[in-house]
């Protein structure tokens, strides 16, 4: 997977994307080839780089729970209301988000990555802002399906 991380035309359009919808961060998740473990593997804005050392299981947290069902995800203030643990949703934590967005990328019709937006003050998201986030995520799975990782 590390072939993919630098790749200037993820990178590009998940910057353009945070400038669209005037987030705070931007990033991308993808389930390993092998397994069912989900690594984020691309972000802008963010604080730090313990992005890329957040690993979660199918299910757990934004992108497991987008994966899993193959449906966006909308969290507002975060932790409040949340399923299960507030340390389940380490991108949150690694991030300080407090509002999320979330939508699956589907590769051969199965959910495989997660494109997330999100804020560190509390805010919602607008119906414009969510189309444009899933407009972005399909532009990404044009973008990665040529990729080796995806063959």
């Amino acid at each position: 997977m590390e072939e993919l991380r630098g790749f200037q035309p993820v990178s590009e359009t998940c910057e353009q994307l945070r400038e669209a919808i005037g987030c705070d961060f931007v990033g991308l998740a993808l389930q390993n080839r092998v397994g069912l473990d989900i690594r984020w593997h691309f972000a802008s804005g963010n604080l730090n780089d313990k992005y890329e050392r957040i690993t979660v299981r199918y299910g757990k947290g934004v992108a497991g729970k987008v994966i899993s069902t193959g449906s966006p995800l909308l969290v507002e203030n975060f932790p409040e209301n949340i399923l299960g643990k507030t340390t389940d949703h380490p991108i949150m934590l690694a991030e300080k988000l407090v509002s999320a967005y979330a939508v699956p990328l589907f590769f051969r019709g199965m959910p495989k990555g997660v494109l997330l937006a999100g804020n560190r003050t509390a805010s919602s998201f607008s119906a414009q802002s969510c189309l444009i986030v899933k407009e972005t995520a399909t532009a990404l799975e044009k973008i990665l399906e040529g990729q080796i990782y995806f063959k």
